[in-house]
């Protein structure tokens, strides 16, 4: 399927390409970064079947992958990569649920908590901590989310049980609420070392910047792959059920033209930004 990318998110993995910090040498030239993209379907491979010139999707896009990454006008998708965005919402918002969205529910499916378990999400005011802690919510979980003081009404706004202050006293509070610990931790904002003291003995991190652990106090570290979803069409469903009812809501920090891609990056790099910087051609 070839689609025509109208919008494409901004995310904090492809910062490390401006900065000369993403290994690409699997790559061949030029590499393409970008993991989200919203557009319009304009050319259906053969035999496929369901899908039309002109339907409205949003895809996630794999930069090492054949078909390479999001940031370009055109690009090919293999069917499961893509579904049909929301409906009442923009290609822009859309195009910034896939690569978090997917993450999100990587997270809840592999820490297949029970109804009352407990949940402490890190970075909960930014978009993958937003989807974690909303879909989190709908599977009737504890969730306990970090928030900085000038975060705290946006996070609140998500639903978490609890909402401790973010920074160093983070396990401290965490582990007071659920007296010896979560039984699993989404480390969103990647702090690591710094709050793996949440977690109770025989609990489990959640890693997506491939956090290890030393194996103290049994905690299982589970390292988060969102490439292994590049075809999870039930999850890309799931995920655009979750927006047109509500559960789950994209957020947009600006829309901006593709021209201006460099000031994206530098932005988000300075940090702050809540939502997603979105380019449009």
């Amino acid at each position: 399927m070839r689609i025509r990318v109208q919008a494409f998110a901004v995310n904090p993995t492809d910062t490390g390409v401006r900065a000369g910090q993403r290994d690409s040498s699997q790559a061949s030239p030029p590499y393409v970064p970008g993991m989200d993209a919203a557009g319009v379907i304009d050319e259906v491979g053969p035999d496929v079947t369901g899908w039309d010139v002109g339907d409205e999707i949003k895809a996630i896009a794999l930069p090492l992958s054949t078909h390479g990454g999001a940031y370009v006008q055109e690009f090919v998708a293999p069917v499961g990569s893509f579904t049909r965005i929301p409906r009442r919402t923009s290609v822009e918002a859309a195009s910034t649920v896939p690569m978090n969205g997917l993450t999100a529910l990587q997270i809840l499916s592999r820490a297949a908590l029970a109804p009352r378990q407990t949940l402490a999400v890190t970075g909960a005011a930014r978009l993958l901590g937003n989807y974690v802690v909303q879909l989190a919510r709908t599977a009737n979980v504890t969730v306990i989310a970090d928030a900085a003081p000038a975060d705290e009404a946006v996070v609140r706004a998500l639903g978490p049980d609890h909402i401790v202050p973010r920074g160093a006293g983070f396990a401290d509070a965490v582990r007071s609420i659920p007296r010896g610990g979560v039984d699993a931790l989404a480390d969103a904002s990647v702090q690591q070392a710094e709050v793996v003291d949440a977690v109770k003995d025989g609990g489990v991190f959640f890693s997506v910047r491939g956090c290890e652990g030393n194996g103290a106090r049994d905690i299982r570290f589970d390292k988060i792959m969102v490439s292994e979803e590049y075809r999870s069409f039930d999850k890309l469903e799931q995920l655009r059920h979750a927006v047109e009812g509500g559960t789950v809501t994209p957020r947009v920090a600006e829309v901006l033209p593709a021209s201006r891609a460099a000031e994206a990056h530098e932005r988000l790099e300075a940090g702050g930004t809540r939502g997603r910087f979105v380019l449009s051609w």
